[in-house]
């Protein structure tokens, strides 16, 4: 698991960790000498940060090696999917304390009245105050601080933890929120006060008040893992810096995280699509649609021209609305743990349950006796029972509870062979992770077509050739290292900091010396942010944008700037911009129609030095002997697939399917009919014989 591997008695060890439901998995890079290696341990569900420190153990003798530790962490969106987030108060302006509640015009269910909708917050621990600002910014009436400070001591005696502070309006004019916030920090215990403003500066209340209270609730339970993690570091003398993924796949620092914990949400994901928007770029593949699949589900996201695309907001679940500009990723459970079954009405089902990693499928031999997409593929022989997953974590897999599991549960109800009904488990499985695919690409106007698919994960690559087929795309690109790709990614993301302000103005009423000002102030406390981590920078950039919109529209449309530095800003470049932006999103533009601007977005991005993705690739000249051949049940028949250890695989290696290349952390099934080649950086670029 190691390419070029090489060990220092110095700090020169950067370090990715992702901890995922399965495996916690480390991407080493040794800055002295560019070589790079993997680590990976079992997770431990619950007490993730012991999973992490095992992990850390096994990178060097002493974590005083480690220069900076990458984390990439699901803490944050498993607290909001469980719902297990601390106890959390509001204080909010008179008569709006229903806001968290009322949402947007959306319900659980598209169609029909069905469902609920229970906020994070309860009804009785949102209390309010008297105070008022206009949408103008006008100060209507001053907030009344001994009410502030008597409702905060009653959420405190409610048991609250934390307490939100989200006035209305304070977009516009923050001071009646500062000086409330000012009131609460005095009397409170601990650090847990968010202030909506701070947070998120923007015009809407409900997406506002959402992500300040998601924000409030997840301080104690991510600041206080962070703050764990690090003291555990510390003592194991760890002397550099302990950074974390955003969700908009840049790193921030680790109290930059704690005080914004609402920002780690998909943070784990978002490494693994940057590291793949990488691989893809230096293998000469700008447009790639990536797939993540680990034990509990798949994550698709989509990268054009080289970068990820951005979303503003996110839902976590019906109505726990994130607005933080993350990367677009769409997540179903079909992972290789999603249990198959056989519902009321005669119809196979696979996902969204997951038999997880604890007690796991029912091949592991820990207790669970249902069928997963991993059973379905070890009775097909693309997973050799002899020889499991994680490079020996599992001591075995028992092939036959897989069979017992498949019989029992959808071959019997089915009338089917049990290896017919294994292949039609990964048929159901296959085709909703397509439809995932098509989501992310033909839905948004994207031809997949034109894309290449990088599969990664414990999981992705048995399914490669699958993908291919299913969606139409003509070339998979396998990283050199799947299963660890997400760690992979918290090595080389950037530093980033997004800011934004709202403007909420006609076009043609746009000060342009005010708008540069402001931009020059979101410069400066990004920088400041950047400054913090104490973390070299190769070189620093921004991305400037304005939300835009034709008056009366609803939804707005980000206008990047390319502004230069000294260069003044015009309302002709700005309208220029848009109607070139408006018409390559709809084809034209509509005249005469006054344009406004809602947003100003900023980002500052702290370049991080970069190690050449060539050092993964495998050392040496001329071809390896297969391994032998595996009996594998493809179509309805059965094929003798040559094996491979694929990480001895020399570049310019060409393997023709049917075959199975094997490696610690995956196992890549090559259908007939597809052939495989590594590149110059060792991934197997898979392609249609």
């Amino acid at each position: 698991m190691t390419s070029k591997v090489s060990s220092s008695p110095v700090s020169s060890l950067v370090v990715g960790v992702d901890v995922g439901g399965t495996f916690t998995d480390l991407f080493v890079l040794d800055e002295s000498n560019g070589t790079a290696r993997i680590v990976k341990v079992p997770s431990t569900r619950g007490e993730e940060a012991r999973g992490f420190m095992n992990g850390v153990a096994r990178v060097a003798d002493s974590a005083a090696a480690i220069a900076t530790i990458v984390h990439g962490t699901t803490v944050g969106t498993n607290a909001l999917l469980e719902r297990k987030v601390a106890r959390t108060g509001i204080i909010t302006t008179r008569g709006f304390r229903d806001v968290l509640e009322m949402r947007r015009r959306d319900r659980p269910q598209t169609w029909g009245l069905r469902g609920s909708f229970t906020p994070v917050v309860p009804r009785d621990l949102r209390r309010e105050v008297d105070e008022r600002v206009l949408a103008d910014g006008t100060l209507h009436t001053p907030v009344d601080l001994d009410q502030v400070r008597a409702e905060a001591r009653a959420l405190l005696d409610a048991g609250c933890e934390a307490v939100c502070v989200f006035f209305i309006n304070t977009y516009a004019n923050p001071e009646n929120e500062r000086r409330a916030v000012a009131a609460v920090r005095e009397l409170w215990p601990n650090a847990h006060v968010t202030s909506a403003s701070e947070v998120l500066p923007e015009i809407r209340e409900f997406e506002r008040c959402s992500t300040a209270t998601l924000n409030a609730s997840l301080q104690p339970v991510v600041g206080g893992y962070l703050s764990r993690l690090e003291s555990d570091l510390r003592a194991q003398g760890f002397g550099g810096e302990l950074l974390v993924v955003q969700s908009n796949g840049g790193v921030m620092s680790r109290q930059t995280a704690s005080d914004l914990p609402v920002r780690t949400a998909l943070s784990g994901p978002a490494a693994g699509v940057i590291a793949c928007a990488a691989i893809a770029r230096a293998a000469g593949f700008p447009n790639a649609i990536t797939g993540d699949m680990g034990g509990t589900s798949f994550d698709v996201s989509l990268v054009a021209d080289g970068e990820a695309a951005l979303a503003a907001q996110t839902a976590i679940e019906f109505g726990m609305v994130i607005r933080s500009p993350m990367i677009q990723i769409e997540t179903i459970g079909a992972g290789g743990g999603s249990i198959a079954s056989v519902d009321a009405s005669g119809m196979l089902q696979v996902g969204p349950e997951s038999a997880g990693s604890v007690p796991g499928p029912a091949c592991y031999g820990r207790g669970n006796m249902r069928p997963t997409v991993t059973d379905a593929n070890v009775l097909l022989g693309r997973i050799a029972a002899d020889r499991p997953l994680g490079g020996g974590l599992l001591a075995a897999l028992d092939a036959e509870k897989s069979r017992q599991a498949i019989e029992e549960h959808v071959a019997r109800p089915l009338g089917l062979d049990v290896h017919a009904a294994a292949e039609a488990i990964l048929t159901v499985a296959n085709a909703r992770m397509a439809g995932a695919i098509r989501l992310v690409s033909i839905e948004r106007g994207h031809d997949p077509r034109r894309f290449a698919y990088m599969p990664f994960g414990g999981g992705g690559a048995l399914h490669v050739c699958a993908m291919m087929r299913e969606v139409g795309v003509g070339t998979g690109i396998v990283p050199r290292y799947p299963g660890v790709t997400s760690a992979l990614g918290c090595v080389i993301a950037d530093m980033r900091h997004d800011a934004v302000q709202t403007i909420n103005r006609p076009l043609t009423e746009v000060d342009v010396a005010d708008l540069q000002r402001r931009i020059d102030e979101l410069a400066a406390a990004c920088q400041q942010r950047l400054d913090s981590a104490g973390v070299r920078f190769e070189a620093v950039r921004e991305v400037i944008a304005l939300d835009m919109l034709y008056a009366g529209q609803t939804h707005t449309l980000p206008v990047e700037l390319a502004q230069t530095r000294g260069q003044p800003l015009t309302v002709d470049a700005i309208r220029a911009a848009f109607e070139s932006a408006y018409t390559a999103a709809f084809g034209r533009v509509l005249g005469g129609i006054p344009i406004r601007v809602m947003n100003l977005r900023y980002a500052r991005i702290g370049v991080r030095p970069k190690f050449d993705l060539a050092v993964l690739a495998p050392e040496g000249e001329g071809s390896v002997a297969p391994l032998g051949t595996q009996r594998v049940f493809h179509h309805g028949q059965w094929h003798d697939a040559t094996r491979y250890a694929r990480l001895d695989l020399p570049v310019g290696t060409r393997i023709d399917g049917p075959a199975i290349l094997e490696q610690a952390d995956t196992t890549v099934w090559l259908e007939p009919g597809f052939h495989a080649e590594v590149d110059a950086h060792g991934n197997l670029l898979v392609r249609p014989s």
